[in-house]
Protein backbone atom coordinates (compact mmCIF):
# COMPACT_ATOMS: atom_id res chain seq x y z
CA UNK A 1 0.00 0.00 0.00
CA UNK A 2 1.01 3.55 -0.81
CA UNK A 3 0.77 5.83 1.94
CA UNK A 4 -1.51 8.59 1.33
CA UNK A 5 -1.04 10.73 4.28
CA UNK A 6 2.77 10.30 5.92
CA UNK A 7 5.54 11.50 4.33
CA UNK A 8 9.38 11.32 5.57
CA UNK A 9 8.96 12.91 8.41
CA UNK A 10 5.31 12.62 9.50
CA UNK A 11 2.11 14.71 8.27
CA UNK A 12 2.65 18.31 7.37
CA UNK A 13 0.95 21.37 5.61
CA UNK A 14 -0.93 24.47 5.59
CA UNK A 15 -3.31 24.94 9.32
CA UNK A 16 -6.40 24.94 8.13
CA UNK A 17 -6.20 23.12 4.73
CA UNK A 18 -6.55 19.35 4.54
CA UNK A 19 -5.57 17.27 5.65
CA UNK A 20 -4.23 20.43 8.66
CA UNK A 21 -7.90 20.75 10.33
CA UNK A 22 -9.43 19.97 13.79
CA UNK A 23 -11.88 17.69 11.72
CA UNK A 24 -8.85 15.76 10.61
CA UNK A 25 -6.47 15.95 13.70
CA UNK A 26 -9.52 14.18 15.64
CA UNK A 27 -10.10 10.93 13.72
CA UNK A 28 -6.39 10.85 13.65
CA UNK A 29 -5.83 10.61 17.02
CA UNK A 30 -8.42 8.03 17.31
CA UNK A 31 -7.16 6.13 14.85
CA UNK A 32 -3.84 6.42 16.10
CA UNK A 33 -5.36 5.36 19.53
CA UNK A 34 -7.06 2.14 18.01
CA UNK A 35 -3.68 1.34 16.54
CA UNK A 36 -2.17 1.25 19.81
CA UNK A 37 -4.49 0.31 22.17
CA UNK A 38 -5.61 -3.12 23.33
CA UNK A 39 -2.88 -3.09 26.03
CA UNK A 40 -3.77 -2.52 29.11
CA UNK A 41 -3.42 1.55 30.43
CA UNK A 42 -2.37 2.32 27.15
CA UNK A 43 -0.75 6.05 27.22
CA UNK A 44 0.36 8.29 24.39
CA UNK A 45 2.45 11.52 25.28
CA UNK A 46 1.86 14.81 23.40
CA UNK A 47 4.04 17.57 22.83
CA UNK A 48 4.12 20.69 20.34
CA UNK A 49 5.94 23.64 19.79
CA UNK A 50 4.71 27.17 20.34
CA UNK A 51 2.80 27.31 17.05
CA UNK A 52 -0.58 29.38 18.03
CA UNK A 53 -2.32 26.31 16.19
CA UNK A 54 -0.64 23.91 18.48
CA UNK A 55 -3.63 24.70 21.43
CA UNK A 56 -5.72 23.72 18.84
CA UNK A 57 -4.64 20.31 17.49
CA UNK A 58 -3.35 18.99 21.28
CA UNK A 59 -7.29 19.57 22.10
CA UNK A 60 -8.39 17.24 19.05
CA UNK A 61 -6.18 14.76 19.37
CA UNK A 62 -6.63 14.66 23.11
CA UNK A 63 -10.13 13.71 22.35
CA UNK A 64 -10.15 11.74 19.52
CA UNK A 65 -7.50 9.66 21.56
CA UNK A 66 -9.91 9.51 24.85
CA UNK A 67 -12.21 8.59 22.67
CA UNK A 68 -10.52 5.41 21.51
CA UNK A 69 -9.83 4.30 25.55
CA UNK A 70 -6.17 5.53 25.39
CA UNK A 71 -4.68 7.70 28.23
CA UNK A 72 -3.00 11.03 27.03
CA UNK A 73 -0.09 12.60 29.37
CA UNK A 74 0.47 16.60 28.08
CA UNK A 75 3.82 17.38 28.15
CA UNK A 76 3.23 21.01 26.63
CA UNK A 77 5.73 23.33 24.84
CA UNK A 78 8.90 20.67 24.63
CA UNK A 79 11.32 19.76 21.69
CA UNK A 80 10.74 17.23 19.18
CA UNK A 81 13.53 14.72 20.94
CA UNK A 82 12.42 15.50 24.64
CA UNK A 83 9.38 13.89 23.44
CA UNK A 84 11.03 10.92 22.04
CA UNK A 85 13.34 10.54 25.21
CA UNK A 86 10.16 10.71 27.67
CA UNK A 87 7.90 8.58 25.97
CA UNK A 88 10.46 6.05 26.44
CA UNK A 89 11.19 6.90 29.85
CA UNK A 90 7.06 7.13 30.61
CA UNK A 91 6.87 3.52 29.13
CA UNK A 92 4.07 5.12 26.69
CA UNK A 93 2.72 3.09 23.71
CA UNK A 94 3.74 6.85 21.41
CA UNK A 95 4.57 10.13 21.33
CA UNK A 96 3.39 12.09 19.64
CA UNK A 97 4.44 16.02 18.31
CA UNK A 98 2.55 18.57 16.84
CA UNK A 99 5.28 20.41 14.80
CA UNK A 100 6.04 21.85 11.46
CA UNK A 101 9.95 22.13 12.60
CA UNK A 102 11.68 25.16 10.52
CA UNK A 103 8.40 25.60 8.71
CA UNK A 104 6.49 29.26 9.44
CA UNK A 105 3.37 29.42 11.90
CA UNK A 106 1.15 29.25 9.15
CA UNK A 107 2.03 25.47 8.54
CA UNK A 108 1.47 22.70 10.84
CA UNK A 109 2.11 19.10 11.29
CA UNK A 110 2.48 15.68 13.55
CA UNK A 111 5.11 13.08 14.26
CA UNK A 112 5.03 10.21 16.01
CA UNK A 113 7.07 7.88 18.11
CA UNK A 114 7.32 4.12 18.61
CA UNK A 115 7.23 3.41 22.56
CA UNK A 116 11.42 2.95 22.19
CA UNK A 117 11.74 6.87 20.58
CA UNK A 118 11.78 5.47 17.04
CA UNK A 119 10.34 7.16 14.07
CA UNK A 120 7.50 4.48 13.73
CA UNK A 121 7.32 1.81 11.15
CA UNK A 122 5.49 1.97 7.41
CA UNK A 123 3.64 -0.57 8.49
CA UNK A 124 2.12 1.33 11.46
CA UNK A 125 1.97 4.29 9.66
CA UNK A 126 -0.16 2.16 6.87
CA UNK A 127 -2.43 1.11 9.77
CA UNK A 128 -3.58 4.17 11.28
CA UNK A 129 -3.64 5.27 7.90
CA UNK A 130 -6.25 2.05 7.16
CA UNK A 131 -8.00 2.94 10.78
CA UNK A 132 -8.67 6.48 9.05
CA UNK A 133 -11.16 4.98 6.47
CA UNK A 134 -13.36 3.52 9.05
CA UNK A 135 -16.33 5.00 10.70
CA UNK A 136 -15.00 6.76 13.94
CA UNK A 137 -16.77 5.10 17.19
CA UNK A 138 -16.23 5.85 20.89
CA UNK A 139 -15.47 3.42 23.65
CA UNK A 140 -17.66 2.96 26.72
CA UNK A 141 -17.86 5.62 29.23
CA UNK A 142 -16.28 3.33 31.96
CA UNK A 143 -13.27 3.00 29.07
CA UNK A 144 -12.31 6.33 27.90
CA UNK A 145 -8.88 7.67 28.30
CA UNK A 146 -7.61 10.06 30.73
CA UNK A 147 -5.75 12.62 30.44
CA UNK A 148 -2.72 14.18 32.59
CA UNK A 149 -0.71 16.85 32.56
CA UNK A 150 3.12 16.23 32.98
CA UNK A 151 4.51 19.25 35.36
CA UNK A 152 7.83 18.43 35.43
CA UNK A 153 8.23 17.45 31.72
CA UNK A 154 11.12 20.72 30.90
CA UNK A 155 12.92 19.29 33.91
CA UNK A 156 13.49 15.77 33.25
CA UNK A 157 14.95 16.90 29.86
CA UNK A 158 17.27 19.60 31.20
CA UNK A 159 18.35 17.17 33.26
CA UNK A 160 18.40 14.75 31.18
CA UNK A 161 20.37 16.18 28.26
CA UNK A 162 23.15 17.30 31.27
CA UNK A 163 23.67 13.52 31.47
CA UNK A 164 24.34 12.95 28.11
CA UNK A 165 27.92 14.42 28.40
CA UNK A 166 31.00 13.04 30.88
CA UNK A 167 30.01 14.89 34.73
CA UNK A 168 33.67 16.62 34.67
CA UNK A 169 32.96 18.31 31.36
CA UNK A 170 32.23 21.96 32.21
CA UNK A 171 31.36 25.26 29.80
CA UNK A 172 32.47 27.73 32.76
CA UNK A 173 34.47 30.26 31.05
CA UNK A 174 32.54 29.84 27.93
CA UNK A 175 30.45 32.60 26.83
CA UNK A 176 28.12 31.39 24.62
CA UNK A 177 24.48 32.99 22.47
CA UNK A 178 22.05 30.48 22.44
CA UNK A 179 18.87 31.27 19.26
CA UNK A 180 16.05 28.81 20.66
CA UNK A 181 14.24 30.37 17.44
CA UNK A 182 11.06 31.27 19.65
CA UNK A 183 10.15 27.61 19.27
CA UNK A 184 10.21 24.56 21.11
CA UNK A 185 13.28 24.72 23.51
CA UNK A 186 12.92 28.48 24.13
CA UNK A 187 13.22 27.01 28.15
CA UNK A 188 15.00 24.24 28.32
CA UNK A 189 17.83 24.77 25.48
CA UNK A 190 19.59 28.12 27.87
CA UNK A 191 18.68 26.17 30.76
CA UNK A 192 21.32 23.45 30.10
CA UNK A 193 24.07 25.33 29.13
CA UNK A 194 23.48 27.59 31.64
CA UNK A 195 23.37 24.96 34.53
CA UNK A 196 26.91 23.40 33.10
CA UNK A 197 28.38 26.12 33.71
CA UNK A 198 28.00 28.50 31.05
CA UNK A 199 27.47 32.42 30.65
CA UNK A 200 24.52 32.45 28.27
CA UNK A 201 22.80 35.46 26.09
CA UNK A 202 19.38 34.38 24.81
CA UNK A 203 17.58 34.84 21.86
CA UNK A 204 14.53 34.08 20.03
CA UNK A 205 13.24 32.85 23.46
CA UNK A 206 9.88 35.44 23.22
CA UNK A 207 7.33 32.90 21.54
CA UNK A 208 3.73 34.57 20.74
CA UNK A 209 2.65 31.14 18.73
CA UNK A 210 3.62 33.42 15.70
CA UNK A 211 7.12 34.30 15.87
CA UNK A 212 8.45 30.66 15.43
CA UNK A 213 11.38 30.82 13.15
CA UNK A 214 10.62 34.18 12.00
CA UNK A 215 14.35 35.61 11.72
CA UNK A 216 15.73 33.36 14.11
CA UNK A 217 17.11 30.01 14.54
CA UNK A 218 19.15 28.00 12.23
CA UNK A 219 17.11 28.98 9.23
CA UNK A 220 17.79 32.33 9.86
CA UNK A 221 21.26 33.03 11.19
CA UNK A 222 21.65 36.51 11.32
CA UNK A 223 20.35 37.40 14.31
CA UNK A 224 22.68 34.99 15.94
CA UNK A 225 25.76 35.84 13.80
CA UNK A 226 25.22 39.33 15.35
CA UNK A 227 24.45 38.55 18.78
CA UNK A 228 27.96 36.70 18.84
CA UNK A 229 29.95 39.53 17.12
CA UNK A 230 28.09 42.26 19.81
CA UNK A 231 28.43 40.46 22.62
CA UNK A 232 31.90 39.10 21.77
CA UNK A 233 31.12 35.81 22.94
CA UNK A 234 32.79 32.48 22.07
CA UNK A 235 30.35 30.81 19.87
CA UNK A 236 26.55 30.49 18.93
CA UNK A 237 24.41 27.90 19.23
CA UNK A 238 20.78 27.88 16.86
CA UNK A 239 17.97 25.46 17.43
CA UNK A 240 15.55 25.25 14.89
CA UNK A 241 11.14 25.37 15.78
CA UNK A 242 10.85 22.14 17.55
CA UNK A 243 14.84 21.36 18.50
CA UNK A 244 15.84 18.36 16.91
CA UNK A 245 18.17 20.56 14.30
CA UNK A 246 21.27 22.39 15.48
CA UNK A 247 23.97 24.99 13.41
CA UNK A 248 26.63 26.86 15.22
CA UNK A 249 28.48 30.37 14.79
CA UNK A 250 32.41 30.47 15.97
CA UNK A 251 34.00 33.64 17.59
CA UNK A 252 34.50 35.26 14.08
CA UNK A 253 31.16 35.18 13.31
CA UNK A 254 30.91 32.31 10.81
CA UNK A 255 28.56 29.73 10.05
CA UNK A 256 29.52 26.19 11.53
CA UNK A 257 26.84 23.84 9.40
CA UNK A 258 25.98 19.91 10.16
CA UNK A 259 28.25 18.57 8.16
CA UNK A 260 31.27 20.29 9.64
CA UNK A 261 29.76 19.57 13.60
CA UNK A 262 29.01 15.61 12.30
CA UNK A 263 32.79 15.71 11.40
CA UNK A 264 33.83 17.69 14.88
CA UNK A 265 32.09 14.92 16.61
CA UNK A 266 33.25 11.95 14.96
CA UNK A 267 36.88 13.10 15.17
CA UNK A 268 36.88 13.62 18.85
CA UNK A 269 34.85 10.17 19.31
CA UNK A 270 37.69 8.95 17.51
CA UNK A 271 40.44 10.19 18.99
CA UNK A 272 39.02 9.17 22.16
CA UNK A 273 38.31 5.26 20.67
CA UNK A 274 34.25 6.51 21.09
CA UNK A 275 33.59 5.92 17.51
CA UNK A 276 31.53 2.56 17.09
CA UNK A 277 32.12 1.88 13.43
CA UNK A 278 31.76 4.44 11.01
CA UNK A 279 29.96 8.14 9.95
CA UNK A 280 26.57 8.13 7.71
CA UNK A 281 25.63 11.47 5.81
CA UNK A 282 23.20 11.85 3.19
CA UNK A 283 23.64 12.55 -0.32
CA UNK A 284 23.61 16.08 0.36
CA UNK A 285 26.20 16.06 2.60
CA UNK A 286 29.60 18.01 1.30
CA UNK A 287 32.11 16.22 -0.71
CA UNK A 288 34.85 18.10 1.67
CA UNK A 289 33.20 16.10 4.47
CA UNK A 290 33.48 13.02 2.69
CA UNK A 291 37.05 13.38 2.16
CA UNK A 292 38.09 14.71 5.65
CA UNK A 293 36.69 11.35 7.31
CA UNK A 294 38.57 9.35 4.18
CA UNK A 295 41.65 11.12 5.29
CA UNK A 296 41.49 10.25 9.10
CA UNK A 297 39.97 6.98 8.72
CA UNK A 298 36.66 6.88 9.36
CA UNK A 299 33.90 5.10 6.77
CA UNK A 300 31.56 6.91 5.56
CA UNK A 301 28.41 5.99 3.93
CA UNK A 302 25.76 7.98 2.19
CA UNK A 303 22.01 7.56 2.79
CA UNK A 304 18.68 8.87 1.29
CA UNK A 305 18.08 12.58 2.23
CA UNK A 306 16.09 12.21 5.87
CA UNK A 307 16.48 11.86 8.94
CA UNK A 308 14.99 8.25 9.19
CA UNK A 309 16.81 7.27 6.53
CA UNK A 310 19.70 8.11 8.19
CA UNK A 311 18.89 6.29 11.52
CA UNK A 312 18.22 3.50 9.31
CA UNK A 313 21.65 3.13 8.12
CA UNK A 314 22.74 3.93 11.62
CA UNK A 315 21.09 0.36 12.92
CA UNK A 316 21.70 -1.57 9.72
CA UNK A 317 25.81 -0.87 10.44
CA UNK A 318 25.37 -0.83 13.82
CA UNK A 319 26.85 2.60 14.13
CA UNK A 320 26.29 5.22 16.22
CA UNK A 321 26.98 8.91 14.34
CA UNK A 322 25.12 9.99 11.91
CA UNK A 323 23.84 13.24 9.97
CA UNK A 324 22.89 15.97 7.34
CA UNK A 325 23.96 19.22 6.64
CA UNK A 326 20.61 20.90 8.29
CA UNK A 327 22.26 20.30 11.44
CA UNK A 328 19.94 17.13 11.69
CA UNK A 329 22.57 15.05 13.77
CA UNK A 330 21.90 11.85 15.48
CA UNK A 331 24.28 10.65 18.21
CA UNK A 332 23.17 7.01 18.86
CA UNK A 333 25.26 6.37 21.64
CA UNK A 334 23.46 8.55 23.68
CA UNK A 335 19.85 9.23 22.22
CA UNK A 336 17.31 7.33 19.58
CA UNK A 337 16.72 10.67 17.62
CA UNK A 338 18.20 13.89 16.07
CA UNK A 339 18.95 15.89 19.01
CA UNK A 340 19.72 19.76 18.55
CA UNK A 341 20.81 19.67 22.33
CA UNK A 342 22.63 16.97 22.75
CA UNK A 343 24.59 17.31 19.59
CA UNK A 344 25.39 20.94 21.01
CA UNK A 345 26.99 19.21 23.87
CA UNK A 346 28.68 16.80 21.90
CA UNK A 347 30.42 19.15 20.13
CA UNK A 348 31.03 21.50 23.50
CA UNK A 349 32.37 18.32 25.03
CA UNK A 350 34.47 18.21 21.68
CA UNK A 351 36.03 21.65 22.77
CA UNK A 352 37.13 20.76 26.07
CA UNK A 353 38.90 17.86 25.99
CA UNK A 354 40.68 18.86 22.61
CA UNK A 355 40.87 22.59 24.62
CA UNK A 356 40.55 24.54 21.76
CA UNK A 357 37.64 26.49 20.06
CA UNK A 358 34.98 25.80 17.50
CA UNK A 359 37.03 28.07 14.54
CA UNK A 360 39.79 25.79 15.50
CA UNK A 361 38.13 22.04 15.60
CA UNK A 362 36.38 23.00 11.74
CA UNK A 363 40.04 23.44 10.21
CA UNK A 364 39.91 19.53 9.61
CA UNK A 365 37.34 20.09 6.70
CA UNK A 366 37.50 22.11 3.39
CA UNK A 367 34.09 22.54 1.79
CA UNK A 368 33.76 21.82 -1.58
CA UNK A 369 31.96 24.43 -3.58
CA UNK A 370 28.24 23.24 -3.65
CA UNK A 371 25.37 25.15 -5.98
CA UNK A 372 21.96 24.01 -5.78
CA UNK A 373 18.98 24.80 -8.33
CA UNK A 374 15.48 23.81 -8.04
CA UNK A 375 14.01 23.16 -11.37
CA UNK A 376 9.98 23.50 -11.21
CA UNK A 377 7.78 22.02 -13.73
CA UNK A 378 4.33 21.26 -14.58
CA UNK A 379 4.75 17.39 -13.72
CA UNK A 380 7.26 15.06 -12.11
CA UNK A 381 9.55 14.28 -14.72
CA UNK A 382 10.76 10.83 -14.96
CA UNK A 383 14.72 11.78 -15.18
CA UNK A 384 16.13 8.20 -15.83
CA UNK A 385 13.50 8.09 -18.78
CA UNK A 386 15.28 11.46 -20.85
CA UNK A 387 18.28 10.60 -22.35
CA UNK A 388 19.48 14.46 -22.80
CA UNK A 389 19.45 14.30 -18.96
CA UNK A 390 21.13 11.77 -18.97
CA UNK A 391 23.42 12.83 -21.16
CA UNK A 392 24.38 15.84 -19.32
CA UNK A 393 24.84 14.28 -16.27
CA UNK A 394 27.57 12.36 -17.83
CA UNK A 395 29.04 15.11 -19.45
CA UNK A 396 28.73 16.85 -15.84
CA UNK A 397 30.65 13.73 -14.30
CA UNK A 398 33.24 13.85 -16.61
CA UNK A 399 34.37 17.52 -16.72
CA UNK A 400 34.42 16.99 -12.97
CA UNK A 401 36.28 13.74 -13.30
CA UNK A 402 36.81 12.38 -9.58
CA UNK A 403 36.93 15.63 -8.04
CA UNK A 404 33.12 16.31 -7.59
CA UNK A 405 29.85 15.30 -7.93
CA UNK A 406 26.52 15.33 -9.58
CA UNK A 407 23.12 14.70 -8.26
CA UNK A 408 19.52 15.10 -9.66
CA UNK A 409 16.54 14.63 -7.11
CA UNK A 410 13.20 14.60 -7.55
CA UNK A 411 10.98 16.40 -4.72
CA UNK A 412 8.74 13.84 -2.23
CA UNK A 413 5.80 17.06 -2.15
CA UNK A 414 6.00 18.65 -5.75
CA UNK A 415 6.91 19.03 -9.58
CA UNK A 416 10.81 19.88 -8.79
CA UNK A 417 13.89 18.69 -9.79
CA UNK A 418 16.55 19.71 -7.48
CA UNK A 419 19.58 20.11 -9.31
CA UNK A 420 22.74 19.64 -7.50
CA UNK A 421 26.63 20.22 -8.38
CA UNK A 422 30.09 20.38 -6.23
CA UNK A 423 33.50 20.15 -6.91
CA UNK A 424 36.98 21.69 -6.06
CA UNK A 425 36.35 24.47 -9.02
CA UNK A 426 33.44 26.51 -8.33
CA UNK A 427 33.81 28.53 -11.64
CA UNK A 428 33.09 25.03 -12.72
CA UNK A 429 30.43 23.74 -10.41
CA UNK A 430 28.82 26.82 -11.62
CA UNK A 431 28.99 26.82 -15.05
CA UNK A 432 27.73 22.74 -15.25
CA UNK A 433 25.29 23.22 -13.29
CA UNK A 434 22.94 25.96 -15.03
CA UNK A 435 24.06 24.25 -17.78
CA UNK A 436 22.11 20.82 -16.87
CA UNK A 437 19.41 22.61 -14.93
CA UNK A 438 18.41 23.94 -18.34
CA UNK A 439 19.04 20.78 -19.61
CA UNK A 440 16.00 19.35 -17.41
CA UNK A 441 13.85 22.21 -17.94
CA UNK A 442 14.29 21.57 -21.66
CA UNK A 443 13.36 18.00 -21.12
CA UNK A 444 10.31 18.97 -18.34
CA UNK A 445 8.78 21.09 -21.56
CA UNK A 446 8.57 18.44 -24.39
Amino acid sequence: MEKKFFGTDGIRGTVGEFPITPDFMLKLGWAAGRVFAGRQQSKILIGKDTRISGYMFESALEAGLSAAGVNVDLLGPMPTPAVAYLTRTFRAQAGIVISASHNPYQDNGIKFFSGKGLKLDDDIELQIEKMLDQDMSVVGSDAIGKVTRINDAAGRYIEYCKSTVNGSVSLKGLKIVVDAANGATYHVGPAVFRELGADVVAIGVSPNGMNINKNVGSTSLGSLQQAVMDQQADLGIAFDGDGDRVLMVDHTGSVVDGDELLYIIARHQQQHQALQGGVVGTLMTNLGVEKALESASIPFIRAKVGDRYVNEQLILNNWCLGGESSGHIICRHVTTTGDGIVSALQVLKAMFCAEQNLYDLRQGVEKYPQIMINVKMKQQLNISNSAAVQQAVAHAENSLADKGRVLLRPSGTEPVIRVMVEGENEQLVSQLAEELAGVVQQAASN
